[in-house]
């Protein structure tokens, strides 16, 4: 699929027509969108023009934009219906690291290495505000599905949940002593599930910020999680080259994938 190692991937559903749409970002400076045809992956567009290593994309609500940043301190808008790009938006000195949607696609935040989330307009390509976590460097972001929250992993263990309305730090969650790689929200955006280099998920009940489980299994770091859209299950990847898939309500795994060869 690409000459490097894939850093990230990101689904999404056009709402126009239904079609589904998974985009790649590489190593090799790379991204490429996918068609999902007849149980296959289809390769539709190949999108250059970052500088360096691709290490986070994701596709908008309405399926038809896609966004990639790059240790290149770009980040690029493009169109999945013609392949072409849309803007470029200077990050600025620090990296963006992680970037993702609002629910509504019309902001997209991304996460630096100074501590501070960054909110770009789509339309504008320009910075409309930051959230300060006062914290280390950012390796994951996510927004709740009804909008209200938007929430950041740090590399030194710690989870922020602010408050999007009136960009308010609502919670500060010391969940891991190790790098958070990643954290999604549940459909209904009540629950916070966090992957760690500590080898553990942890689930939060969102609006108390209590600890609601502490998943063990990876055999080393967590580098990846996302829940499905039924509400009741969610996906974990590893550095250990196992896939789990979890249920969300008994919280134990129900299937370990082992086909890929080396991390996850």
């Amino acid at each position: 699929a690409h000459d490097d190692a894939i850093w990230s991937v990101a689904w999404g559903r056009n709402k126009k027509d239904g079609s589904e749409t998974v985009i790649s970002g590489s190593l090799d400076d790379l991204v490429k969108v996918w068609k999902w045809n007849d149980e296959k992956l289809d390769l539709q567009w190949t999108l250059e023009g970052h500088q360096l290593g691709v290490v986070s994309v994701d596709i908008s609500h309405t399926g038809s934009i896609a966004a990639s940043s790059s240790l290149d301190a770009h980040i690029r808008l493009w169109d999945l219906e013609t392949g072409k790009q849309i803007k470029s938006i200077d990050a600025g000195p620090v990296d963006a690291w992680s970037l993702a949607f609002s629910p509504d696609s019309q902001y997209l935040a991304t996460g630096s290495h100074v501590g501070k989330v960054n909110i770009f307009g789509v339309e504008t390509g320009k910075k409309e505000y930051s959230l300060d976590t006062r914290g280390k460097f950012i390796l994951s972001i996510a927004y709740s599905p009804d909008g209200k929250y938007l929430a950041s992993g740090a590399i030194d263990g710690i989870i922020n949940i602010f408050d999007i309305a009136t960009g308010k730090l609502l919670h500060t969650l010391e969940g891991h002593a190790m790098p958070i790689r990643s954290l999604t929200f549940s459909p209904d955006s009540q629950l916070l599930v966090t992957a760690s280099d500590d080898g553990y998920i942890k689930i939060y009940d969102v609006q108390h910020a209590n600890l609601a489980g502490t998943l063990s299994g990876h055999g080393s770091w967590v580098l990846n999680v996302a829940f499905c859209p039924d509400d009741t299950h969610f996906v974990s990847s590893s550095s250990d080259k196992s896939v789990k898939v979890w249920d969300a309500g008994t919280r134990t795994c129900v299937h370990t994938f082992l086909d890929h060869q080396d991390q996850v």
